[in-house]
């Protein structure tokens, strides 16, 4: 089960622009360029895609999906292949304005893992599934340290104990939650019910009562 606050920073994130994940670092070659150089270029930069231009304008894209599906599977030979043979076209596009929310709907409709970023007919980049997922798994992973770690949250049960109602009457109050009782006894089995067998928090503090 998803954490309420996992859940909540994911929600946030397909919120954020696509600029803010996107990678910038995208590789452009003509369009009449072998799939060999461009094999090697995606695998210096270690990139998914290369998009392919012709007259200084982007006319496609080849994923390694592409590469995979259409010349690997089928025996080809990369080197004598040009990129305008396999490269899909027309290039979808966002601009880095667009939502997070925006490019995936856009992926699931048309059935595509990468979009091309771009504005005033400039290219700024690439953003892919992956980068998405990325990015959530980091979001994900972060939450949970903070959950872990940050500062303890009490959870009361008011079925499960009896409390003075009027705090300013209260003779203890708990070092934990600052939950007010009127006796120590009635401390003690907050503390037992709601932070020792619980697993909150661990130790004993019973002599801070004292």
């Amino acid at each position: 089960m998803t954490s309420p606050l996992v859940s909540e920073s994911i929600s946030s994130l397909l919120s954020w622009p696509v600029g803010n994940i996107m990678n910038n670092d995208a590789i452009i070659l003509e369009a009449d360029r072998s799939l060999d150089e461009a094999i090697k270029r995606m695998k210096e930069k270690n990139q998914r895609s290369v998009l392919a231009s012709h007259l200084g304008e982007v006319v496609g894209m080849v994923s390694k999906t592409d590469i995979l599906y259409k010349v690997t599977s089928e025996g080809k030979n990369p080197s004598k292949i040009k990129l305008r043979e396999i490269m899909t076209s027309p290039v979808l596009a966002v601009s880095p304005q667009n939502t997070i929310r925006d490019a995936l709907t856009i992926m699931n409709k048309r059935n595509v893992r990468q979009l091309m970023v771009h504005a005033y007919s400039a290219v700024l980049g690439i953003i892919s599934r992956e980068d998405i997922s990325r990015k959530m798994e980091q979001i994900a992973l972060s939450s949970i340290d903070e959950v872990l770690h940050g500062t303890p949250v009490c959870i009361i049960d008011t079925k499960a104990i009896e409390y003075v109602k009027d705090s300013s009457k209260a003779k203890f109050s708990c070092a934990y939650c600052g939950s007010p009782f009127d006796t120590k006894e009635g401390l003690s089995k907050h503390i037992d019910r709601l932070h020792n067998e619980s697993g909150i928090l661990e130790g004993d503090v019973r002599h801070l009562m004292e």
